[in-house]
């Protein structure tokens, strides 16, 4: 599964940890996050994330 970044603070999702502040259990994917998730550090939405290049 892909990390995706904020643009703004360069915060990273990393599915493999997923989003305890927001209730995301670790395993899931970017794309399987609700349209209302939002950076968990600067409030960005998710739709301005981009993906990580390995």
């Amino acid at each position: 599964m892909k990390k995706y970044q904020c643009p703004v603070c360069k915060y990273i999702y990393d599915p493999e940890k997923g989003d305890p502040t927001q209730n995301i259990p670790a395993g899931t994917a970017f794309e399987d996050l609700p349209d209302t998730w939002v950076c968990p550090l600067c409030k960005a939405p998710k739709k301005s994330f981009a993906p990580v290049e390995d």
